[in-house]
């Protein structure tokens, strides 16, 4: 069974194929993912590697973490499961109660704005 693996503190430089490359003297790897940044494309400084075994994962761990690639020094540790996102829905003002403009706040428009806020407004 495959085991992910976080890998912290990347050379902004790093390239998936030289991580690849760095990792397989631990095992066989399965696949590396380098998290780029949406606005600047450019890397966020930390990946996953994917090990096809655990021993491999194992022996990543304890040989990779710390040592140096690239002119920076790796940190290597078992990925920790992502926690499930909360759906926000879609849409302007999606995910508040009352949404878009002034949704929320109750009340009528003739100054008397008390609502649910209870009269600050």
């Amino acid at each position: 069974m495959a085991t992910k693996l976080y890998v912290g503190n990347l050379p902004y430089s790093a390239k998936e194929e030289s991580l690849k490359d760095h990792f397989s003297s631990a095992g066989s790897v399965a696949s590396v993912k380098i998290i780029i940044d949406r606005e600047t494309g450019r890397s966020k400084g930390f990946g996953f590697v994917e090990m096809e075994s655990d021993d491999g994962a194992q022996t990543a761990v304890s040989q990779l973490d710390g040592q140096e690639f690239e002119g920076r020094s790796l940190r290597v540790s078992e990925a920790k499961p992502q926690p499930e996102r909360e759906y926000r829905g879609g849409g302007f003002g999606g995910g508040r109660s009352g949404g878009g403009f002034g949704g929320g706040r109750g009340g009528d428009r003739g100054g008397n704005r008390g609502g649910d806020r209870g009269g600050r407004y």
